[in-house]
């Protein structure tokens, strides 16, 4: 929390659960429907959906009841692999990692402009910045269904190879037991008829 150095409190915010969290866990968990109520999970990802809980973070830490705002997400690189990250997305980091694994300082550009803006230039920052963190969230959270589709997709055809695999052996096993069955029978009419 602001200004408190003796004691670290962690609230953890979930946009999208999967995993169940228990209500006794020793961190504060706060969990948003497409309402921006409480619930278990976001269903789908839509942008006018993950606003509320957007706004809710950003208002706590511009009032200073939090100190950092990260995210966890996964990256989707394709069918076979994702990637878990975690990002600081509040205060804005001073260096960003590009995809290629290049690290890049934010730096501020010399020279002065002067430029009007209508409404004041912080009320238009700050909704610029409230949007540019919301575009961020949704990303990730398109990236989660993604990895999670991917994985379901993946989960479901080693399911059905293996489903296939099962049949074919049981297929096999059935026709020797058929086969079996029939030389039998023709062993058992063979044997009668030179009996008689």
């Amino acid at each position: 929390m602001r200004g408190r150095q003796d004691a670290q409190v962690s609230m953890l915010a979930f946009i999208d659960l999967e995993a169940r969290v228990p209500l006794d866990h020793p961190l504060r968990v706060i969990r948003w429907d497409d309402d921006g109520g409480t619930t278990d999970k976001v269903t789908a990802p839509r942008l006018d959906k993950l606003t509320g809980p957007i706004k809710v973070l950003l208002d706590k830490y511009v009032d200073g009841t939090i100190d950092e705002v990260h995210i966890f997400f996964n990256v989707f690189i394709n069918t076979m692999k994702q990637e878990a990250r975690h990002g600081r997305m509040l205060p804005i980091p001073e260096e960003f990692r590009m995809p290629t694994g290049e690290v890049h300082k934010a730096e501020a550009q010399g020279g002065s402009w002067d430029y009007l803006y209508e409404p004041d230039a912080r009320e238009l920052l700050d909704a610029v910045l409230r949007r540019y963190v919301e575009a961020l969230v949704y990303q990730m959270v398109n990236e989660n269904a993604a990895s999670e589709q991917s994985s379901r997709m993946v989960a479901m055809k080693a399911a059905s190879d293996n489903a296939a695999e099962i049949i074919e052996e049981l297929q096999l096993i059935y026709n020797k037991s058929r086969q079996a069955s029939i030389t039998k029978e023709l062993a058992e009419i063979v044997g009668g008829a030179a009996a008689v």
